[in-house]
């Protein structure tokens, strides 16, 4: 939808609303300048010109980093450029001064990152930006990238299709923000289209023998690394995800449970059983330290358990286990005990009944025994005894 304006001024541009759907106001003093206005707010200066003959569209940049002067200035470049058969997109795309894909990423973390995102997405963010995107496209400019630059950066990622899907997603929003900063042209995010790869979840659960084992090196270890020890013992005792307990505050204790203020599903309460309630007890305060899982430096709590863990796991033989399959064995114990689906969710915390039906299966598992003991036991006294081989 397209409406004539007056000459575009600060003060004009402001002063425009959304009205439910897209619309641009052309300036009344250069012809093919306006600004567009989205249903969402957001206000992008545009040109539209004839190149070649094809009538095309350039995004200068958006109403806020970029003023109406800036704007026009680059809009009499880009229609000089075309009535010459310069495409404005390849001079961006080539010129010296043009940002790179390591620009992006720096503003990405310092002005979008920082400000929406928690500190443990903050991490993740910045970690793929340096060891997956830096590395491969960050000399690459902006405004050159293209489809198949990232469909082979992505393609290079296949045996680990978590990163590599992961990576994909946070360089769509890389260039979805691109587009907004004017460092890309509408619609342009060259991660359209690029299939993510098929995963399988990994579902891996400590078997009572293995928690026997556990407990038995954490015993023995808990002299050399009594912190690190009590953190793992509140993530299987709890079922806590990693980033809840070495972050931990004392103010957080009550009575019977946690008061988490700020977690990946918003503020919950974890409920403690007398178990981690005797960790908790068992721990020691530091004067001037908030932190339940004290660290290393004064008043600092851990911020390594990766280390430690590698170290406890190798020594039970759990090569295999990560840190977040003790939350898995934390549900999967409780499936075991005969908690329902629903009940299990709400320990862990999730939101979302779909989240909690991934351990519908060990449901069905825990069922079955059941039956398996209910149906052997009637047998007996009915004098049917089953098969060696059928029994569980």
């Amino acid at each position: 939808m397209a409406k004539r304006s007056s000459k575009l001024t600060k003060r004009a541009v402001d002063a425009l609303k959304p009205n439910g759907k897209d619309a641009v106001y052309w300036d009344s003093e250069l012809t093919g300048f306006g600004v567009r206005v989205r249903k969402s707010g957001r206000k992008h200066y545009v040109v539209q010109t004839r190149l070649n003959g094809r009538l095309r569209w350039f995004t200068i940049g958006q109403h806020g980093p970029f003023t109406p002067d800036d704007a026009r200035t680059e809009a009499l470049q880009i229609l000089a450029g075309a009535r010459k058969g310069t495409d404005p997109a390849t001079v961006r795309a080539t010129s010296p001064a043009a940002p790179v894909m390591s620009d992006l990423g720096k503003r990405f973390l310092e002005e979008y990152v920082a400000t929406h995102c928690k500190p443990t997405t903050r991490e993740e963010y910045a970690r793929r930006v340096r060891l997956y995107i830096n590395p491969t496209i960050g000399t690459v400019k902006v405004a050159a990238v293209a489809r198949q630059d990232i469909a082979k950066l992505h393609h290079a990622m296949r045996d680990v299709p978590y990163q590599a899907n992961r990576t994909l997603a946070v360089l769509s929003k890389m260039f979805s923000l691109a587009e907004v900063w004017g460092w890309r042209a509408d619609g342009s995010n060259p991660c359209r289209h690029v299939k993510v790869y098929k995963e399988r979840p990994r579902e891996r659960f400590l078997t009572p023998e293995e928690t026997d084992r556990l407990g038995e090196v954490l015993h023995e270890a808990e002299v050399e690394m009594p912190s690190a020890v009590a953190a793992i013992r509140l993530l299987l005792l709890t079922g806590c995800r990693l980033s809840e307990i070495p972050t931990l505050r004392w103010e957080y204790i009550r009575a019977g449970c946690i008061e988490l203020p700020d977690t990946k599903t918003g503020r919950r309460a974890v409920p403690l059983g007398p178990a981690a309630r005797a960790v908790l007890d068992g721990l020691p305060r530091e004067d001037g330290n908030p932190w339940v899982i004290a660290g290393k430096l004064p008043g600092a709590h851990l911020t390594d358990l990766q280390r430690p863990w590698r170290r406890i796991r190798a020594r039970a033989g759990l090569e295999d286990v990560r840190i977040h399959d003790l939350r898995h064995s934390f549900a999967s114990r409780a499936l075991a005990l005969g908690e329902s689906l629903t009940m299990i969710g709400k320990l862990l915390g999730h939101t979302r009944v779909q989240t909690t039906a991934r351990y519908a299966h060990l449901a069905r598992d825990s069922m079955q025994s059941a039956a398996a003991r209910v149906t052997e036991s009637i047998g007996g006294n009915l004098r049917v005894t089953a098969p060696e081989t059928a029994r569980p």
